[in-house]
């Protein structure tokens, strides 16, 4: 075993979301940085990025236009014949934005001058790594800290085993190149509804079975059952408490059973994703020797500043239980391990307005306290509730379905949450989380002036509303 004499500041392991943004703010800030991870070099994957969503963005878009084209683009007055759908020419303008992505990131590693090792490395010891790799001897690098960044995979369960080629995780269900006939899902969380409502449109007839009986039981109820309207009436079919009890490929088909509450059921399908979940990816990060500490699911144990039980060991992204496993809080939190290991005094994060979205069409985003969560506490709230269907920019966009919801406390009219779903919600959704940032009150952006007509003035209107002073509605 050879040894690396140590120079650097800050080691990284892992290249996705987190772990980039954290090794450019380490680098700016003057700290000697390496990136460490072990990634597929014979496969398009977004290594520097979050390829599921920047991928899963990218087909969406593209099934988007497809869909428009067959049934609604008429209504503009456009007339379209013969369209045809090229799934693998979609399926590598998808992989083209992804290396896009990645060779400006190398770009910008190579400015702040970051080094990256293509490998697989272990923490073995406190300010130490271990590089072991099929090409070279494994080698020993010391840092003065070393931030553990690796994220989370897919969650396997057994009675559905992937092989990508009939059962498929949600990474190659981005990559196929020929058009399932019927597709089924299991699992109708934020990846499975994000990718149904890419095969949808494609003209897959999907079903989604979850396990769960609620629907999106996170979101705001109000919300979750306009989604659950709005997705079956564009042909999805979501079977609840439905629980996948046994898979078989018969006859290149696979055939699935599941139990619901009127007892055991039946489907066949030409393809069957995986998307109950995610797990943080820990399992071969540190030697038993290191003795960093994990809990029974396999997140690392961080405090309030992402540090480990370690000295000079920090954690962030979805290898921590703090937020959501979503990519802007972990480079939130790599931006925050940098500029902390450099001694910046910057805030902590308010993990409390974290915005959470999912890239359906329309899209579902939200930030803060849902009603019924409120309510169950006894808090007196007020709300305010704008139809997108009567602003006046999205009626004239195809489908302009959707609301902004905004809650309020009563006594204080300190906005408590947002909670959106139509065109543009990822988008519009912005606009709350800096209100929520200052402690902003409902009289606050009733008064701010917004363009007109505009997507972003229905959150105006929605606040509007709780004052009873709504202009269109």
């Amino acid at each position: 075993m050879s040894k690396i004499k140590a120079k650097y500041d800050v080691i990284i392991i892992g290249a996705g979301s987190s772990a980039y943004a954290c090794s450019i703010r380490c680098a700016q800030l003057g700290l000697k940085t390496l990136c460490v991870d072990n990634l597929d070099t014979n496969t398009s994957s977004g290594a520097f990025c979050n390829a599921g969503n920047v991928g899963m963005i990218t087909l969406l878009e593209s099934a988007k236009l497809y869909d428009t084209l067959l049934n609604d683009i008429d209504s503009h007055g456009i007339f379209a014949e013969n369209v045809s759908l090229n799934l693998p020419k979609m399926i590598l303008h998808k992989n083209k934005i992804l290396d896009e992505i990645n060779h400006n990131v190398i770009k910008i590693f190579a400015e702040y001058k970051i080094d990256f090792i293509n490998s697989k490395a272990s923490l073995i010891a406190p300010k130490i790594i271990e590089l072991s790799s099929a090409h070279s001897p494994s080698q020993q690098i010391h840092a003065k800290y070393i931030i553990l960044a690796t994220e989370s995979i897919p969650i396997t369960i057994p009675c559905t085993p992937i092989d990508n080629e009939f059962i498929l995780d949600s990474t190659a269900a981005l990559n196929l190149t020929k058009l399932p006939k019927r597709l089924a899902i299991l699992g109708a969380g934020v990846i499975g509804l994000e990718l149904a409502a890419i095969w949808n449109r494609l003209g897959a007839e999907t079903t989604l079975l979850e396990a769960q009986e609620t629907f999106l039981g996170l979101s705001d109820n109000q919300i979750s059952r306009q989604a659950y309207q709005i997705f079956t009436e564009q042909g999805l079919e979501l079977r609840l408490g439905a629980r996948v009890i046994s898979t078989k490929i018969i006859n290149k088909k696979v055939l699935i059973e599941y139990q619901d509450a009127d007892g055991t059921h039946a489907i066949r399908v030409d393809k069957l994703i995986v998307a109950s979940g995610r797990k943080p990816n820990s399992e071969s990060l540190s030697a038993p020797e290191a003795d960093l500490l994990l809990d029974e699911n396999g997140y690392v144990h961080v405090n309030e500043n992402c540090k480990t039980n370690l000295p000079g060991v920090y954690a962030i992204g979805d290898l921590t239980l703090h937020g959501p496993m979503l990519s802007h809080k972990g480079m939130a939190e790599g931006v925050f391990v940098a500029e902390h290991i450099a001694g910046i005094g910057s805030s902590s994060i308010n993990y409390n307005i974290i915005p959470n979205v999912i890239y359906t069409e329309p899209e579902i985003a939200w930030i803060g306290q849902t009603e019924q969560a409120l309510k169950a506490i006894g808090d007196r709230i007020n709300i305010g509730i704008f139809p997108l269907s009567i602003n006046h920019q999205p009626k004239s966009v195809i489908n302009a379905n959707g609301m902004v919801k905004v809650i309020a406390c009563a006594n204080t009219d300190t906005i408590l949450g947002v909670h959106i779903i139509g065109c543009h919600a990822s988008e519009l959704i912005a606009q709350a989380v800096l209100a929520m940032e200052f402690s902003a009150s409902s009289e606050d952006i009733a008064r701010i002036i917004h363009s007109h007509p505009s997507s972003a003035e229905a959150l105006r209107e929605a606040a509007l509303v709780i004052k009873n002073k709504g202009l269109n509605s």
